[in-house]
């Protein structure tokens, strides 16, 4: 346990960027991010090389639901004098043989794949680039230490210009083991080698990488743990012995760990080996263990000599006592051993393989996700457009014809702090709403102090009559009043109604039609103040004055106006989205007069219902909105808020599992079921904080069990794209408006505050960041503030009827 402990901290150090130029275990970056999955197919060759004979192999994988392997190789000798001459000279004699290999089994016109098993210490910087930190192996050749050896075959081979090969790949002999192994076993997550010398290797999750950037998925590391110990730390544990035969080694004072194991390896288990094995250990062995094995005998005596003779399965020993150890050092861990038949070989070939795959399937994602990506020139082309659209919007002629409705409020000022009284408003815009005393004080310190209370709509008066649901408001107003013992008292009143209305003054709002699942009959082209004052005088309980009817983007504003006067435009980013802003009464065709400014409802949700953003639209976006309550309304609105973005990844990620691109190509039934990906799903699983295993337990949740640790990864980049789009979108939109309002006032520089409320708004941790940098890319000359609104719609409603109020008592129309 003292042992592992150590090991561990070693580990750690070798993690760390700034620990591990002093960690013995050096925890090399090996570049390979994913183990088979068995979906990998196709012809690879394999090169393997780590003494004086190396092999050359043509491996072929199919996945054709058996996971089959066949291999062809031969072994080719590497003379003495290469060993120690140049580096060029061992090179051109590789890719001779490779290239004899070739033509014997008639694939010297094919490129193809190959993979490169190099079993001597190197520092990768990629996958298919590793320097030679040092030679081994009794190889000590000039000009390769220091350089990259997959440039140096590479080279040999233009230099023989009779075949090519495409080398993705180069690995050491323990990478190629867990490789080997995870093919059959995609549990494998671990390579081990025990033999002439040892070494381990793992997946190791990239954040815990120090030595590289990004925090994404996973990354074998080469443990080299060979070397642990050899700044000291198992010196309580070294023996005379092992001190001897450190001394007697042709690396004194290094690779402790090697030969620590190898003699507690002999000393514990030698008695299982056969006479055969142990006259093949004998003659490997360096002069000091000689001397450790002649004491041994000495020692042990006619009783090993005798165990040595009758066992018949050497190593057998060593395993079984080794799988005892782990299993009882990690008794929480489910550990399973797995013998890797023709490691080296077959682990390039499989590196390859699996590196071949991903770059497949790599190149298909990101062709499917560059669909859902926008340049900064398209970006420019959308805030084109909806300058466009406001501009036909804001014209009689053409405002019928306009997506972008820009249809007038009627609230021709913002809060100036001088508002006093008590009003009451009303927020509905869902399932429930909301009735709220808001108490306006003017002075130094103006505030506004809220009560409110919240009701619920039952869904049949949703979708009942219009009478039946306006007397259910007015029954609700009355218990509010009574709770706040305030029955029968008559109070000047705002209504925040979020749905599309047409207005010809303040308190008049023509309902153009419901959203939100309302459908309450008798309502569409009525009044809605109207149908809200017939129900009082019904109830016949109470009066109210009825000031203003608004939409809930205009309440943002305003609520934020009255914190910020610079605050002229209002946004919206949550299960929909709109905007509204300070427009010159000039430019408003629609309403008479041409002094002053006047607050529009852009209804911008609407954008593209004319064709306008067809080339924007991916599949996905088709998709979504054929399979909604109102195809071919409110595209823009599709593309940007909360109610859609889950279901267009749900969307991708249906595409990419039906391809074989993700949860291996099986779909889950709940993944079908729209609705299912919820939009906080993008917030958590976007969330910084948020562990890969977090990310998987989410799509677990969703019936996605059998997900991988890059499953996870590739849903968050399907999330991140989406969100991204939705929020560069939605910048870009804005800095029509922004600009807009900069070009009507005839200024180089423009400073002015955006009121915002929305869930996805407040709760995405980057949509917020990168809706302001795509607004300030695309209106460099505009001083842009943001601030988010608390209870804009409710607060906002008082605050205009405070506004209108106070215009009204200055004699202002």
């Amino acid at each position: 346990m003292d042992l592992s402990i150590r090991f561990r901290r070693e580990m750690d150090k070798g993690l760390g960027r700034d620990t591990n130029p002093t960690a013995a275990v050096k925890m090399l970056p090996t570049f390979v991010r994913s183990t088979p999955d068995g979906t990998e197919q196709g012809e690879f060759l394999a090169l393997d090389l780590g003494g004086s004979n190396f092999r050359v192999l043509l491996v072929k994988v199919m996945a054709n639901g058996k996971q089959e392997v066949e291999m062809e190789n031969q072994i080719y000798a590497i003379p003495e004098h290469l060993m120690r001459g140049s580096g060029s000279e061992l090179f051109d004699h590789i890719a001779d043989c490779l290239a004899n290999f070739m033509e014997k089994f008639g694939i010297k016109d094919k490129k193809l794949p190959l993979g490169f098993t190099f079993s001597f210490p190197c520092q990768q910087t990629k996958l298919d680039e590793s320097v030679l930190v040092s030679w081994t192996k009794r190889f000590k050749l000039n000009g390769v230490e220091g350089k990259d050896v997959v440039s140096l075959l590479r080279k040999s081979i233009k230099r023989r210009g009779d075949f090519d090969v495409d080398i993705l790949a180069v690995i050491n002999d323990t990478v190629g083991t867990m490789m080997t192994c995870g093919y059959d076993d995609h549990h494998c997550e671990i390579g081990l080698i025990v033999g002439t010398g040892t070494n381990a290797c793992y997946m190791e999750h990239m954040r815990n990488l120090e030595l590289l950037d990004g925090d994404e998925g996973r990354m074998c590391v080469n443990t080299e743990w060979g070397a642990f110990g050899d700044d000291g730390s198992l010196e309580d544990l070294r023996t005379d012995i092992d001190r001897e035969i450190d001394a007697g080694s042709l690396n004194p004072g290094k690779q402790l760990c090697l030969y620590f194991l190898f003699i507690l390896f002999i000393s514990v288990y030698s008695y299982y080996f056969t006479v055969k094995v142990t006259v093949y250990i004998f003659i490997l062995l360096p002069a000091g263990m000689r001397k450790v094995w002649q004491a041994l005998r000495k020692c042990s005596g006619t009783w090993v000599w005798t165990r040595l003779l009758r066992t018949a399965s050497p190593l057998r020993g060593f395993s079984r006592r080794l799988h005892k150890m782990v299993r009882r050092l990690v008794p929480d861990c489910d550990v399973r051993f797995l013998q890797s038949q023709c490691g080296s070989g077959k682990g390039a070939a499989m590196v390859t393989a699996v590196a071949y795959r991903l770059a497949a399937q790599q190149a298909e994602r990101q062709r499917i996700l560059d669909t859902l990506r926008l340049s900064r020139e398209q970006l420019l082309e959308v805030k084109k457009r909806m300058s466009e659209e406001m501009a036909r919007g804001l014209s009689k002629q053409t405002h019928e014809q306009a997506s972008v409705k820009m249809l007038p409020t009627f609230v021709r000022d913002t809060p100036d702090g001088t508002e006093h009284g008590d009003f009451l408003a009303l927020d509905l815009g869902g399932s429930s709403f909301r009735v709220l005393l808001v108490r306006v004080r003017s002075g130094k310190r103006h505030n506004v102090d809220m009560q409110h209370k919240i009701y619920s709509i039952p869904q049949e008066t949703m979708q009942g009559t219009g009478e039946e649901l306006f007397s259910h408001i007015v029954f609700c107003i009355s218990d509010f009043l009574e709770h706040m013992g305030m029955a029968g008292a008559s109070l000047p009143l705002g209504f925040t109604f979020s749905f599309p209305c047409h207005q010809s003054r303040l308190d008049q709002g023509i309902l153009l039609n419901w959203t939100k699942g309302f459908k309450a009959s008798g309502c569409e082209g009525q009044d809605v103040i109207t149908l809200l004052k017939d129900a009082v005088h019904r109830r016949r309980e109470f009066d109210l004055s009825f000031v203003a009817v608004v939409n809930d983007t205009v309440g943002t504003m305003m609520t934020c106006s009255y914190e910020d006067p610079q605050c002229e435009v209002g946004l919206i980013v949550g299960t929909g989205t709109n905007a509204c802003f300070m427009e010159e009464m000039q430019n408003i065709e629609l309403v008479e007069g041409n002094e002053g400014r006047m607050c529009v409802n852009m209804e911008w949700g609407a954008f593209g219902d004319n064709g306008v953003l067809d080339d924007f639209c991916t599949e996905f976006d088709h998709i979504v909105d054929n399979s909604s309550s109102n195809p071919g309304k409110q595209r823009y609105e599709k593309m940007i808020s909360g109610m859609y973005l889950g279901e267009v990844v749900r969307n991708v990620l249906i595409d990419f599992t039906a391809k074989g691109l993700l949860f291996k190509g099986k779909l889950s039934e709940r993944l079908k079921t729209q609705g299912i990906f919820e939009t906080k799903f993008l917030s958590q699983i976007e969330s910084d904080r948020l562990a890969m295993r977090q990310v998987r337990s989410i799509l677990q949740h969703l019936g996605l069990t059998i997900s991988t640790c890059d499953d996870s990864v590739l849903v968050k980049e399907v999330c991140s794209v989406v969100a991204r789009r939705a929020a560069q979108l939605c910048g870009a939109g804005l800095a029509a408006v922004i600009d807009k309002i900069r070009e009507n006032r005839n200024l180089n520089q423009l400073s002015i505050t955006v009121g915002v409320d929305g869930t996805l708004y407040k709760t995405h941790p980057h949509f917020s960041s990168i809706m302001q940098d795509t607004l300030q890319d695309l209106a460099p000359q505009c001083q842009v503030t943001f601030q988010q609104s608390e209870d804009g719609s409710g607060k906002g409603a008082a605050l205009i009827t405070a506004v209108a109020c106070r215009m009204k008592s200055e004699g202002q129309r």
